[in-house]
This record gives C-alpha cells, sequence and structure tokens, in this order.
C-alpha cells in the first residue's frame, strides 16, 4: 500500500511563540480529521525558517516512494507559497518521492468565522456603529493584498459592521494604525481589529501595540489553534489527494 504523508509548511519566527501555536493546532488537526473520517497517517509540520525542522530536513526522512502532500501554512498566496517553498522543495532531493503540492489556508470562508472566533463578544454590540479593521502581514505581491481587500469587504456585507478596512503590517499602506484612525474619522463610534495571523510574533505585535495606540478598543489576537484553521489546512489536502486521483 502507497504511504502517504501530510507536510504542513510554516513560514516560521524567531519568537517561541509562534512555534508553540503552530505545536497546538497539529493535534487538533488530527482530532478534526478523526472527526471527519479522514485518514491523515503521518502529519508533520516543516518551517522555512528561523524554527526547526527545515522543509528538506522533514522530506528526507519520508521513504522512497511516498505520497507527500505538501501544504503551505499560509494565509494568503504570495510570494512564500508562490516561489518559496517550490525552490526549497526543488532543491530538497524530492525526486524519490510522490510530492504533491496545495494551496495556502486562505481565502476561505471558515477563516472569517475564525476571524470572529478571536473576537470578544463585546465586539459584536452594536456593528452598525462599529469599524473593523481586518489587519494582515502585508506582502510586496499586489494580489495578495487585494486578498485581503476582497475578505474586508465580504466581512462587511456578511455582518453588517460600520465598515471593515483592510491594513498591513509591512510592505504596503494603510498601516493598521491609519485605518484606525480613518474609521474613527470616518464616524466608527468604536473600532476593533482583527489580527489576520496565523500565529503570535512581531506582526502580531506591532499590530496590537499601533491600534491601540490610535484608539482601537480591542485587538484580537492571531487565529492560533482553533477549529476552522484545522478544517481548512483538511479541505486542502483533500483538494490535493482529488487532483492526485483526477492526475492518475
Amino acid at each position: 500500500m502507497l504511504k502517504r504523508a501530510l507536510v504542513a509548511v510554516a513560514h516560521g519566527s524567531a519568537d517561541p511563540r509562534a512555534a508553540a501555536t503552530i505545536g497546538e493546532l497539529m493535534p487538533l488537526v488530527a482530532r478534526r480529521a478523526a472527526d471527519r473520517g479522514l485518514s491523515v497517517p503521518d502529519l508533520r509540520v516543516a518551517y522555512l525558517g528561523h524554527a526547526a525542522p527545515s522543509v528538506p530536513q522533514v522530506m528526507r526522512t519520508f521513504e522512497p516512494d511516498t505520497q507527500v502532500t505538501v501544504l503551505p501554512l499560509l494565509l494568503t498566496a504570495a510570494y512564500h507559497s508562490k516561489t518559496d517553498i517550490p525552490r526549497v522543495l526543488a532543491r530538497a532531493g524530492t525526486t524519490r518521492l510522490n510530492v504533491t503540492y496545495g494551496a495556502p489556508l486562505g481565502p476561505h470562508p471558515l477563516l472569517l468565522r475564525a476571524l470572529e472566533r478571536r473576537l470578544s463578544e463585546t465586539a459584536f454590540e452594536n456593528r452598525v456603529q462599529t469599524g473593523v479593521v481586518l489587519a494582515a502581514a502585508g506582502s510586496s505581491d499586489a494580489a495578495a493584498n487585494a486578498t485581503i481587500a476582497g475578505l474586508a469587504a465580504q466581512w462587511q456585507a456578511a455582518a453588517g459592521w460600520f465598515a471593515v478596512r483592510a491594513a498591513y503590517a509591512s510592505a504596503v499602506s494603510p498601516a493598521p494604525g491609519q485605518a484606525v484612525t480613518e474609521l474613527l474619522r470616518a464616524g466608527a463610534r468604536r473600532v476593533v481589529v482583527a489580527s489576520y495571523l496565523l500565529a503570535p510574533g512581531l506582526f502580531a505585535d506591532r499590530i496590537r501595540d499601533a491600534s491601540l495606540a490610535a484608539g482601537a478598543a480591542e485587538v484580537s489576537p492571531a487565529l492560533g489553534a482553533v477549529p476552522e484553521v484545522a478544517d481548512v489546512l483538511l479541505d486542502r489536502y483533500q483538494e490535493a489527494a482529488s487532483r492526485e486521483r483526477t492526475a492518475a
């Protein structure tokens, strides 16, 4: 029987909280897979940098001909998912393996539920007067930033907020603090900030500090190990498996 494995590739961070969060997510993925009757026999994590194990280290542990599904543990399709991970895989000597490369986590409808889960109950009081800043890391990839802006528009339409504005911790404007200020000036009675990040670290701290200084009433933590993120990862795994069957 063909051996199968799933490798989730995270960005990696020098902040130990990030790896700890990913470490909490993987057992949750396994439990959610069992709940769905989905077999994920060999579930592993690798990092692009700043943490171990690296992608080549993980890929070298598999026996020849193992069917390995590699999924970017990233919220948008940008440089890391489009270029970095494929390049690392190409250099990792994976020709002895059957490797399928899947899609990043976002965009996905369940991620809006994850964002709402991370906000406190009080954030939803009087939505029509509450502005939301959807704060992401930001990217030099314009399409990735446009995806965040599209998610903000979708959230506003679905939830009835005063407004939802996309903001970015790096690479492009507006910055989170600027977006908070603009929403307050536009008439929002209060502003909450939803951190569209997978794990805590430098960007999460930057978003929190700048947003609170600008007058935000609340800044949610990074998404982390929540059921919705686990389910999205499993959806991406099943999508990749479907492509494998089609190709065969």
